[in-house]
């Protein structure tokens, strides 16, 4: 995939090809949006007279680093030549994501971490149009949740206070066709900002998708909060409908799946990397470590 760009970039200039290419997926990434404007609101410190020019084909003008980092944030999470394996739960999770999309559904979806599952929602979120994914994190405030909102829908809010952020993004998402927000990692945001939740479910009921994805821990914390009857559980526990929705572990066929679409063909070899994934759950960030460690060794081994 792009493999052309497998490379050190600090230590060479691009072509006018490589940047051809960027700028085949900036037209791509571009028509996902209503507008061009939205499209540059939606991506980090790239302003929208960076995007015209690079549509334009003015090369000159745009520094080679700029092309990059334009590349970072389009071209997805594949990079580096590693390929994507459909693993269970890739499928499961994207079969979800289109019904949410399709239905306007809402729910919790959780698996073990390192299986693969914000890969599949950033597969997703970059190749459907009116599909959004919110990366949340533990250290967020409400401020910065909502402005995460609004980069990742491609609202601009840099005037407005936080209520009427979050006024302008559901007005936004209220005018799109079947619209999809994908909040990862939601279970680690404080209860200060969780409880946005219920506003946005709120809002877009039965016009806007919703999934959650995390790790089992959510579950926990949910217990907890209904137990000691914390504001706002309850709530949203209704809203997800009282139910988890598991997505099947990965398995030691597909770590030997995923062995044999990354490049790796000796059995010994792929037999090796099950063995050291089963010792961690078959965490698949292992697996992609452990299989570049045996093609690195092969390539020693002159094999």
């Amino acid at each position: 995939m792009h493999g052309q760009f497998i490379i050190n970039y600090s230590k060479m200039k691009l072509t006018n090809e490589q940047k051809d290419e960027i700028r085949g997926l900036l037209q791509a990434y571009v028509s996902r949006y209503p507008s061009q404007n939205r499209a540059a609101v939606s991506l980090k410190g790239i302003s929208a007279g960076t995007l015209s020019t690079i549509l334009n084909g003015k090369y000159d003008l745009i520094s080679d680093e700029m092309f990059l980092k334009l590349r970072a944030q389009i071209a997805g999470r594949q990079d580096d030549g590693w390929q994507l394996c459909p693993t269970s739960v890739y499928e499961e999770l994207t079969t979800l994501l289109a019904d949410a999309q399709e239905f306007g559904n809402v729910a919790w979806v959780v698996s073990a971490a390192g299986s693969g599952k914000t890969t599949a929602a950033h597969t997703y979120a970059s190749g459907h149009d009116n599909a959004f994914l919110i990366c949340c994190s533990e250290d967020m405030r409400r401020n910065d949740f909502i402005r995460e909102m609004a980069r990742a829908t491609g609202v601009n809010v840099s005037d407005l206070s936080i209520r009427e952020s979050l006024e302008r993004i559901v007005r936004h998402l209220l005018t799109l066709e079947r619209p999809l927000l994908v909040f990862d990692e939601g279970d680690k945001l404080p209860d200060t900002v969780f409880y946005y939740f219920i506003t946005i479910y709120n809002r877009l009921e039965g016009h806007c998708g919703i999934i959650f994805l995390s790790t089992h821990y959510i579950k926990r914390r949910m217990e907890i909060g209904l137990a000691y009857n914390k504001k706002g559980y309850d709530e949203i526990h209704s809203r997800i409908c009282r139910k988890f929705v598991e997505l099947t572990p990965t398995s030691e066929y597909e770590v030997a799946a995923v062995a044999r679409t990354n490049g790796l063909t000796d059995e010994r070899t792929i037999r090796a990397v099950v063995k050291d994934a089963a010792a961690c759950g078959y965490d698949l960030r292992r697996v992609r470590r452990e299989v570049y460690k045996q093609k690195r060794l092969a390539a020693l081994n002159g094999r």
